[in-house]
């Protein structure tokens, strides 16, 4: 093999390149370009152009008088990766030469086969991955005119990557002959690369391998799973993914700065307390304002929140108050009660009552004693009275039970006639066994024959 100072010298100009982006996740690769072939600088055409020469290279770039190309698509490369960096690479190229070196030639066909190891620095070099330079090493064979040469290949290259599947790739390869016989060349090339072979189903830009949310969009912060609200936390670890939260409430807000989330806030706009499920309650008697009937004066629940009155003043709740608009007595109820002064009160004014003889008909003149014994009875309206009959003893003990009977029951319905309520009296007669004066005088007879309206207790 002849020329290994000129491949030491490539290898060496190609050291210190970078990126790739032809990997494991997309490792097909097929690029379409056009090629150049230059024999000049390889000492080829020329008398003194040996690897040794000094002039080797000096007119590397000298398109116009040493390049060979034609203006279409002539070289197709079709790449795989390998895994670490490396990429075996398969190519195929056509041009026509008109020159070799300094001599020229007559329209010469030619044709090229390649296969080559690359070896990208993408992976070493960090931070700018549309850069991506490779080295290249393999063999390859090409025919002049029907004249075949086998070939030693070394090779410097880099990609430009527009995306994570395009690029523009540009590369130089030395062929080194390996007969004596031979020429060696340069082909420099340029192309339009794509990469495939990746699946990335929801086309988030994360392949399904390494995507944990392989098809719902995502963001690669999250290996692949979406952020719909975009404030730092997941959906699937956001209890609200609709809605910008903090990571203390698991992806929920706190609108009202209380600290309960939105979702568990009764009151989501207003801070509140823990106990009330994040409502305000103004006046502290445990009922949240929203529910709270007197917001700033406490009150019982059972009475929406208001405090219970005392219409009377009596002290006594009107909720427990039976008479809410008489003062009365904590003991009684909240109701006035009958004292002995009222009972001989209703007790005078109950022995006027007077009755037709032998009969139960009350007489008018006992009007203005009823209508001062319903006064008396609406004062207390929480008191139940029994209102008792009596007689003397003339007559039949029987005839006289009966009569103090009916007498005691006819004042009774009266009353409730005239707006007591029947559930607050009772009746009963005596007869002429409970006598206050003696049987013996007409005055202790008429004082025998009375009403009585007594206080029950």
């Amino acid at each position: 093999m002849k020329h290994l100072n000129k491949l030491a010298l490539i290898l060496l100009l190609a050291i210190g390149v970078t990126v790739q982006a032809q990997t494991k996740d997309n490792p097909w690769a097929i690029s379409i370009g056009t090629n150049a072939v230059d024999f000049y600088p390889t000492g080829n055409g020329m008398g003194e152009g040996t690897m040794s020469s000094e002039n080797f290279l000096d007119e590397f770039y000298n398109l116009t008088d040493h390049w060979n190309y034609i203006p279409s698509f002539s070289k197709l490369t079709v790449g795989k990766y390998l895994g670490d960096g490396f990429i075996l690479e398969l190519n195929g190229s056509i041009n026509q030469i008109d020159k070799i070196g300094d001599v020229p030639a007559d329209d010469l066909s030619f044709l090229s086969f390649n296969g080559n190891v690359q070896y990208s620095f993408k992976e070493i070099i960090k931070g700018q991955d549309w850069f991506d330079p490779y080295l290249g090493v393999g063999a390859g064979y090409y025919w002049i005119d029907g004249n075949g040469e086998a070939t030693f290949n070394t090779g410097i290259g880099t990609n430009f990557w527009l995306s994570d599947k395009v690029a523009i790739t540009a590369e130089s390869m030395y062929q080194t002959a390996f007969e004596n016989s031979g020429m060696d060349l340069f082909q420099h090339s340029v192309g339009l690369k794509v990469a495939f072979g990746g699946k990335d189903t929801d086309d988030d830009g994360i392949y399904d391998k390494y995507d944990e949310c392989p098809t719902t969009p995502g963001l690669k912060d999250f290996n692949g799973c979406p952020d719909s609200d975009a404030d730092g936390i997941q959906d699937k670890e956001d209890k609200c993914p609709n809605t910008p939260g903090v990571a203390e409430f698991n992806g929920c807000a706190d609108s009202d700065g209380d600290g309960i989330a939105d979702p568990m806030d009764e009151c989501p706009n207003d801070a509140g307390s823990e106990a009330l499920n994040g409502c305000p309650d103004a006046d502290g008697d445990m009922i949240a304002d929203k529910n709270d009937e007197c917001p700033n004066e406490k009150g019982p629940k059972a009475n929406n929140g208001c405090p219970w009155p005392d219409t009377d003043g009596d002290g006594v709740l009107d909720k427990d108050d039976m008479c809410p608009e008489v003062e009365g007595t904590s003991s009684n109820n909240g109701c006035p009660e009958v004292t002995e002064e009222v009972q001989k009160e209703l007790n005078d004014y109950a022995k006027t009552i007077n009755f037709a003889t032998g009969k139960t008909t009350i007489t008018k003149q006992s009007e203005e004693a009823l209508t001062a014994i319903l006064a008396i009875l609406d004062e207390y309206p929480n008191a139940k009275f029994t209102v008792e009959g009596h007689t003397d003893s003339v007559g039949s003990a029987k005839n006289n039970m009966e009569l103090s009977e009916a007498r005691a029951l006819s004042v009774k319905n009266y009353l409730v006639e005239n707006g007591v309520d029947a559930f607050r009296l009772s009746s009963k007669g005596y007869g002429e066994t409970q006598p206050v004066s003696s049987n013996n005088t007409r005055k202790g007879r008429a004082e025998n024959r009375r009403v009585e309206i007594n206080l029950v207790k």
